[in-house]
């Protein structure tokens, strides 16, 4: 009897302490998934807290800079150079407007056409996120609000007076500084040939003029529909040929004034040293990149398309069937950035070492280079996005010069202005 009652307190007494765990462990597991809820807002209003304390610095506070003009090249290191400064301003870059059409002197007949009609605006701060960054108008929240920044000029406008300014201006309490006077592309460079690569890789055009070029590197590729050329898609070689009318007259004068011979190329020595290229295919489909309408060609024996050697096949918008159908539904503007895509997805590119469009291209591709592993194009063969400059002879005679853009120089004054110091290596 006593056993039995011992045995039926011990069950009791068991299921008692079982009963009592679990409650415990109940308890344990609220408080702690309780705290794991605290613990996760917590982080995630630090975290916000954090988000716009980074964002506020730089995301409110802006700089405007006036309308960017001269041709697409410049128009695109001036935009460059408003992102830096704005960078080195710890400010956002309010969305300029660049500039249709060509005109150098009269300003006033200037037809502006905004940065997202050329390059794609939300791609761009994607691919510049944490470098630079663009806001629109309408994100300013007073435009009243603002204070006239004005860049100095003149010879005692010195780089470092000009340096010393932005960062005076950094500090500047005004939700919009706006910059007053000239041209960015006239402002003082402050900053290395790297940041500017940085801020053009991130200006991608918008897909209509993507398009526009596709159909145009298709035309080439393609031959024309030319005999001579084989079937199916082929390899072709961009020549930016700058021997228009004003590019000579420019040409010649600069190169008096600096009294150097390397400018100026005519179409004869163009030929003859784009044909000598080493590891070029018979036949081989050009593509010569030139203002036709600005060519003093006064019979049938001076046009770019005659004189080049037997397997070099020439095309320019016109015998492609694309200078209506393309090029002629657009502005200069529109017009240039297709040709800069075109030339940009050549096998082979060869240009002016003193154009900004070329020098602009050079860059791209040389970027491209050493993404793939090339810091250098010395070496004989046929390297991908190859380049050359005709305007400079190369290691033997006749041959342009190999070129790939220096991404070590601190500044880009070699692009902006051109330079006969160019060679086969990127460091």
């Amino acid at each position: 009897m006593n056993s039995q009652f011992s045995s039926k307190n011990l069950r009791l007494f068991s299921k008692s302490i079982t009963c009592k765990c679990l409650v415990l462990v109940g308890i344990a597991l609220f408080f702690r998934a309780l705290s794991l809820s605290y613990s996760t807002r917590n982080s995630s209003f630090l975290f916000r807290a954090r988000y716009m304390s980074d964002s506020s610095s730089t995301a409110h506070k802006f700089l405007e800079v006036p309308q960017i003009v001269w041709g697409l090249n410049n128009q695109k290191i001036a935009f460059a150079r408003a992102c830096l400064t704005a960078r080195t301003m710890n400010r956002t870059l309010l969305m300029p407007s660049l500039s249709a059409s060509l005109f150098y002197k009269e300003v006033d007949k200037l037809r502006p056409i905004p940065f997202d009609k050329v390059f794609q605006f939300q791609r761009f701060n994607s691919l510049c996120k944490g470098f630079v960054r663009l806001a629109r108008f309408s994100d300013v929240r007073n435009r009243t609000h603002s204070f006239d920044l004005e860049k100095g000029s003149g010879r005692r406008w010195t780089v470092e007076r000009d340096l010393q300014q932005l960062k005076q201006s950094a500090t500047n309490e005004f939700e919009v500084v706006r910059v007053v006077g000239k041209n960015p592309f006239l402002w003082h460079d402050h900053w290395p040939v790297k940041d500017y690569a940085k801020v053009f890789e991130c200006m991608v055009v918008v897909d209509e003029i993507s398009r526009e070029a596709d159909k145009v590197v298709t035309r080439i590729r393609q031959g024309g529909g030319d005999n001579r050329i084989r079937t199916g898609l082929v390899p072709f070689v961009a020549v930016h040929m700058r021997i228009e009318i004003d590019w000579m007259i420019h040409c010649k004068k600069l190169e008096q004034r600096l009294k150097v011979s390397e400018i100026c190329s005519s179409k004869r020595e163009i030929m003859e040293r784009v044909g000598n290229i080493s590891g070029l295919k018979t036949p081989t489909v050009l593509y010569l990149a030139v203002a036709d309408s600005l060519l003093d060609e006064k019979d049938e024996e001076s046009s770019v398309l005659n004189g080049w050697r037997d397997g070099l096949v020439p095309y320019e918008k016109k015998k492609l069937g694309v200078k209506e159908e393309v090029y002629g539904k657009y502005s200069y503007l529109i017009q240039s950035a297709i040709d800069y895509e075109v030339c940009l997805r050549a096998d082979v590119f060869v240009g002016n070492s003193f154009s900004t469009f070329s020098s602009l291209i050079v860059l791209e591709r040389t970027q491209k280079m050493r993404r793939l592993g090339f810091v250098s194009s010395c070496e004989d063969g046929e390297n991908e996005w190859r380049s050359y400059a005709y305007n400079l002879a190369g290691e033997s005679k006749g041959v342009p010069r190999r070129w790939m853009t220096n991404m070590t120089h601190s500044s880009l004054e070699a692009i902006s202005y051109g330079s006969s110091s160019v060679s086969c290596s990127s460091e």
